[in-house]
């Protein structure tokens, strides 16, 4: 994806231990639907369930129209150059999955003149595992972290079959998983040339 600029952000899932978070850099001109592939990418979640970013008090997303008007702005029909335009401050949020909650917070470092040899989406920092999808959110993944660690826990059980007995806290990121996905987005994204006539 071709950009003069980038942005250089941090995203850090809340309420969540230990820590998740990524640091990443994407075209400053990048668009809302394409900036969700790639948190989704970032942060290694499944993209099956409903999301928003929401800048300020504008959400964007996939507008369903059994909502109206009143759901979120198309992400498709806007830059993440002219949300930050919108907004004051250097922060956003990006929700995934509106039944388990997953909220994230998103931290604009900086805007930079993009690299000439350097592809984006590019990852900068990784650190901490997202947790399974749909283990019920922060609380419900702290519920079920309990459990798992103590054998005569009433939902024992229940947390080996939802995140399973090798279930480890402190694996880190598969960062060339990341940076795999991200070269794939990059390319799929990139200007087509046209054929000389």
């Amino acid at each position: 994806m071709s950009n003069a600029f980038v942005v250089r952000m941090t995203i850090t899932l809340d309420d969540v231990t230990p820590a998740v978070s990524r640091m990443i850099e994407v075209p400053l001109g990048i668009r809302l639907d394409r900036l969700h592939t790639v948190l989704q990418a970032a942060l290694a979640w499944t993209d099956s369930h409903l999301w928003e970013l929401t800048f300020g008090r504008t959400g964007f997303g996939i507008p369903d129209p059994s909502y109206g008007l009143d759901g979120p702005l198309d992400a498709r029909k806007t830059t993440l150059a002219e949300a930050l335009e919108e907004m004051r401050g250097k922060s956003f949020r990006y929700l995934y999955d509106f039944g388990d909650g997953w909220e994230h917070s998103v931290r604009i470092h900086d805007i930079a003149p993009a690299d000439p040899h350097a592809s984006y989406p590019r990852l900068l920092e990784a650190t901490g595992m997202c947790p399974p999808e749909d283990s019920g959110g922060p609380w419900g993944y702290a519920e079920k972290l309990e459990a798992l660690t103590d054998p005569t826990h009433e939902f024992h059980e229940d947390a080996l079959e939802a995140l399973g007995d090798a279930h480890d806290l402190h694996t880190q990121p598969n960062v060339d998983l990341i940076q795999t996905r991200f070269t794939a987005l990059a390319k799929k994204w990139a200007p087509r040339q046209r054929k000389a006539k």
